[in-house]
């Protein structure tokens, strides 16, 4: 019988479904009778580190400082239909569901031989971890009229102004947290407290006396419902999402409108599709921004300091200098606190009537991902203890037999996986296969009334035909994007402004398999309650990331 109780709840803190000791779930194949593909270690060198795919630094006009778009000029790769905020909520997705530490680049790897040390299931095991029996030290459990709350850490400040935000608890640096990984850089650690935060809050909403399970099946609902119906919706499109989930359109009940899952099935239990881990899913990698600005009064870095003017105020995603990135698995500064209204919201293209305090939106889902990305923190050494960024410091300085480039370790990691080409799962899917002269490659952008990206065949011709699936699902993305604004006789800037979107294949691939992963619990809202509405907040139907946001107090 499993224990619950008003302070502790049950075994992380949940209604415990079957599990094994690690609640780690199994690694598997949506399409099983596709033949892995081959491809040349060089060829894929080659396009990873194409200056289409991993673009340049920005620098001065005279080349000698690292620079940025003005946050009052509107940058071409930013996708208006997507706040900044959803790359982290993807990587917070990702964080929940999946946990390989054990296969590797060099060699072919079985994915039914892997376990996958997260379950395979939107439960918020990585929140969570084993729950308050288990790991206590997660938890404040000092009123004994109310279920137990997430510890937090120190308060943190809008550059010295006080602010609703919380760190991580950390010990000597190192958060206390059910994932580790969840303290990768500043954005995603902070995006972490808010979850704990809405948690916190949903034991105050809830009655005195509402059992710690119930809380926390409350918070999951919620949480699932916003990955369905905001993060699904956006990412994939509206028609994507209501083809696999009819009842979604307005109106409707699961019952008279069932699922639509063509290609994600499990037989007991759901695993996870290694098209989605290992290929589909890294499309977040591409909406990841060179650059932020983290709250309206930090006025660090800049002219100041010998920088460009463009960096005053904003830290880079990921540098070789630690004042001015947001690497993570550290204390940062207390000032860096994080205003939410800066990362979702509706971005305004009118960017100069805003200025700093504008909603930053992502970068572009399209072939191409930000110079710092080709310079990973984990694989290259500690950063400086300089106070500026300059060309010396900009880009992290790779350890010895490292491999930084995240585009090459994706690209190594599909072939590794065994995983079928692109144009093979597309044709799986009864859809056409795109090839090298149809598939773009780059931005989804145009620079001087040129178009930045090249056909793939021009890049990478001997993977033209037969393409990664991850690069096949990112240029898919963009050719549909050239193809809306080619239709629609945009000129280049009015083109510029047009979002981005996953394409056929990957729309498919991400709805299938979240949505798969939903219904598969037993626990799930679909499960249990499929036309519940959320409860907190005042979004109801159109209860969203930002609710969440709005429930914790923090927007």
């Amino acid at each position: 019988m499993v224990q619950s109780t008003l302070f502790h709840g049950a075994l992380r803190g949940a209604d415990v479904p079957k599990r094994s000791s690690q609640f780690e779930g199994r690694f598997g194949r949506m399409f099983r009778s596709l033949p892995p593909a081959e491809f040349s270690a060089k060829d894929l060198q080659a396009l990873a580190a194409s200056d289409v795919m991993l673009s340049q630094p920005e620098l001065s006009e005279d080349k000698q400082r690292p620079s940025a778009t003005p946050e009052n000029e509107l940058d071409i790769e930013e996708n208006f239909d997507i706040p900044a905020g959803y790359t982290y909520v993807g990587q917070f997705i990702d964080h929940d569901i999946t946990f390989d530490p054990v296969s590797q680049l060099d060699r072919l790897n079985d994915p039914d031989a892997l376990t996958d040390f997260r379950t395979p299931r939107l439960d918020l095991d990585s929140l969570y971890g084993r729950g308050p029996l288990d790991q206590p030290y997660l938890y404040d459990m000092g009123n004994p009229r109310r279920a137990a709350k997430f510890a937090l850490g120190r308060p943190l400040t809008y550059g010295h102004h006080p602010s609703p935000a919380h760190d991580l608890p950390r010990l000597n640096g190192h958060a206390v947290i059910g994932d580790k990984r969840n303290d990768e850089n500043v954005i995603i650690s902070q995006f972490h407290g808010a979850m704990l935060k809405f948690h916190n809050a949903m034991v105050d909403a809830l009655p005195a006396g509402t059992p710690f399970d119930k809380v926390a099946q409350q918070v999951r609902w919620h949480y699932q419902y916003a990955v369905i119906n905001d993060f699904v919706r956006r990412i994939c499109g509206d028609a994507v999402l209501e083809d696999v989930l009819p009842h979604f359109r307005r109106g409707r009940s699961i019952f008279d409108a069932p699922p639509r899952l063509h290609f994600y099935s499990w037989r007991n239990d759901a695993f996870m599709p290694i098209e989605f881990s290992a290929a589909a899913y890294r499309f977040g990698h591409s909406m990841v921004r060179p650059i932020y600005r983290l709250n309206k009064v930090l006025d660090l870095g800049g002219p100041a300091v010998g920088e460009e003017p463009a960096l005053q105020g904003r830290h880079l995603i990921f540098a070789g200098v630690s004042a001015r990135a947001l690497n993570g698995f550290r204390e940062f500064p207390a000032e860096w606190g994080i205003d939410w209204s800066l990362f979702f919201g509706v971005p305004d293209r009118r960017a100069s009537h805003q200025g700093k305090s504008r909603v930053q939106p992502s970068y572009k889902i399209d072939a191409s991902l930000v110079n710092p990305l080709g310079f990973l923190p984990e694989f290259s050494e500690q950063p400086s203890a300089e106070d500026r960024v300059t060309l010396e410091n900009f880009q992290a300085k790779p350890v010895a037999g490292q491999r930084p480039n995240l585009a090459l370790r994706n690209l190594m990691r599909g072939m590794a996986m065994g995983l079928p080409s692109g144009q093979d799962v597309a044709r799986a899917m009864g859809l056409p296969a795109w090839d090298g002269q149809r598939l773009l490659i780059g931005k989804a952008a145009y620079e001087d009334g040129k178009l930045q990206a090249k056909r793939l065949d021009e890049v990478a011709p001997n993977l033209s035909r037969c393409t990664p699936l991850w690069a096949y699902v990112l240029a898919e993305a963009t050719t549909q994007w050239h193809d809306e604004v080619t239709a629609a006789k945009l000129k280049p800037e009015a083109a510029n402004q047009v979002g981005t979107r996953l394409g056929p294949v990957g729309a498919r691939l991400v709805a299938e398999t979240l949505v798969g992963l939903i219904l598969a619990d037993s626990h799930s809202f679909l499960a249990q309650d499929p036309n519940w509405v959320p409860t907190a907040g005042s979004a109801r139907e159109n209860f969203g990331f930002d609710s969440i946001l709005q429930v914790a107090g923090l927007l």
